[in-house]
């Protein structure tokens, strides 16, 4: 992915003439091609009327596109419709809109691009993706040539920072002598059982927040179904409050987010965490910028090299690397079952329902989804896919639930996530083993099992610990399927060390779809 190498084009990048039709993840400035671009918003109700969302993502959304309908003022036409087709219909003018970040939503706009080319509707030009760090024509060449080896992240994580200049020490080699300080970025959470970290920054609610708020509670009573609790707006909607909260994390939280960034806190869920991956995932941050300002930041007031890059991988690495393995392995993904789990989902986890829940740690994280619709990343991919993971949820059915409950959930971010790396559906693909443990994993990176009702050393009887017990059952259910990894050998060799196997096993046949 070198500068030298040829990015071929196959959709056209600009189309600064016509009115530009704007998803609700491409909000931010760098989706229009000219200041004075005349803009297409779309209200659709009935995507709340498929599959309930939580509320304060509904709520964030119809912020984000209200006010950015605000901002624009006379440029922007904004139309309020079922569907996003029924919206198109009524407009009488070509539209240019950049590719969507979802698979059903790139075949609607090559459904109205075909049909403007038949000369039965206004036309609408497609445009080449943005706001990752390169282009899906770039990632597929250098895709091309990789050969047989595997796209490994890591591969991929350097060449965007070789190709952008991002954290390297002017003689073309990384900043602190390592590509990736990860292995600094383990820590334990600190035994106050907080961070000595300022808080996030917290947006300001308007009068547009309180329309959203009315029409939500007016859905509301009209039938539609929402996930979780309202409450506060937490996050970025436009594009001045991005910048102010990446500005805020830059300067304030930035030294503090890595050491700790896959400990768990039920004080503090926030941490050290950016809570950027919102305006994000709205469009309102391009990403690079956020790269470069935390790089930017870094240098000027020597911040500990370990959390800037940290921060960086997840940014310009993590991020962009599983956006382009949406598009790169194909729709059929989501649908990979390589363990053969088949159990839905039970109706306490999927209405959060983090009271009939006894294990703290579950109930924290339940708790967090409701009450926030966030939680960080480890909270989601240790304890609520470990748990779907040990259990045998359905992959596809878990990441179409992510991408409702959370605040920042996307088809394109959690379809890999999900069903790549938390439940290793696709055998390997993404990740080379199973991310799941027992309990004491979670004991040694969180404050959770203290004062729980379980132990994580238990496995058997009343204080035995679901997620300990049910480690153990997964790997001896997988263990025919987990028997050629390589890295799987010696957790597999420890189930024949267990003389309470049989037990535990079923123990855990017992405890089925309940709640632990």
């Amino acid at each position: 992915m070198s500068g030298q190498d040829p990015a071929p084009a196959e959709l056209p990048e600009r189309s600064p003439g016509t009115r530009r039709w704007l998803f609700a993840d491409q909000l931010g400035p760098h989706f229009l091609d000219a200041p004075e671009q005349p803009v297409l918003l779309v209200e659709s109700t009935d995507v709340f009327r498929r599959a309930p969302v939580h509320r304060r993502k509904a709520h964030l959304v119809l912020s984000a596109l209200r006010h950015r309908a605000a901002e624009l003022g006379g440029r922007a036409e904004v139309v309020r419709a079922g569907t996003y087709g029924e919206a198109l219909a009524g407009v009488g003018e070509p539209v240019s809109v950049c590719d969507p970040t979802s698979w059903g939503a790139r075949r609607l706009v090559r459904r109205l691009a075909d049909a403007g080319a038949g000369g039965r509707r206004a036309p609408v030009h497609v445009l080449a993706s943005r706001g990752f760090v390169v282009s899906e024509a770039r990632f597929r060449h250098w895709a091309r040539h990789r050969g047989p080896r595997r796209l490994l992240m890591e591969d991929f994580y350097r060449d965007v920072r070789r190709h952008h200049g991002l954290l390297l020490d002017g003689r073309g080699g990384p900043v602190g002598g390592s590509w990736n300080h990860d292995a600094a970025n383990r820590e334990p959470p600190p035994r106050s059982g907080r961070l000595d970290v300022p808080d996030p920054w917290w947006p300001v609610e308007d009068d547009v927040d309180a329309q959203v708020r009315e029409d939500l509670d007016r859905l509301e009573r009209s039938g539609v179904r929402f996930l979780g609790a309202d409450g506060p707006r937490r996050f970025a909607v436009t594009r001045a409050e991005a910048l102010a909260a990446l500005e805020h994390f830059v300067q304030h939280r930035l030294e503090a987010f890595g050491a700790h960034e896959d400990a768990m806190l039920s004080r503090q869920p926030w941490m050290a965490h950016s809570l950027l991956s919102v305006p994000q995932n709205l469009g309102l941050l391009d990403p690079l910028e956020v790269a470069r300002r935390a790089e930017e930041h870094g240098r000027a007031h020597r911040l500990r090299v370990a959390s800037v890059e940290g921060f960086v991988r997840q940014v310009v690495g993590w991020r962009a690397w599983n956006w382009h393995l949406h598009w790169h392995l194909g729709e059929g993904y989501r649908e990979s079952d390589a363990l053969r789990a088949r159990e839905p989902l039970p109706s306490w986890f999927t209405d959060l329902d983090d009271g009939a829940v006894a294990a703290n740690c579950l109930a924290h994280v339940l708790r967090g989804v409701r009450q926030e619709g966030w939680v960080h990343h480890v909270p989601r991919l240790m304890v609520l896919g470990g748990w779907a993971l040990q259990r045998g949820y359905r992959p596809a059915e878990l990441a179409d639930f992510f991408r409702r409950a959370f605040v920042d959930g996307h088809e394109w971010v959690m379809t890999t996530n999900v069903v790549g790396v938390s439940q290793h559906a696709d055998g390997g693909v993404l990740a080379t083993k199973p991310y799941t443990s027992g309990g004491a994993y979670v004991d040694r990176m969180s404050d959770f099992c203290g004062g729980c009702r379980y132990d994580p050393a238990v496995r058997v009887g009343e204080r035995a610990c679901p997620y300990s017990a049910g480690y153990w059952a997964f790997l001896h259910a997988q263990r025919e399927r987990l028997a050629a990894n390589p890295r799987m050998h010696q957790a597999l060799r420890g189930l024949d060390r267990l003389g309470d196997l049989d037990a535990v096993l079923a123990q855990e046949r017992a405890r089925g779809a309940q709640p632990p």
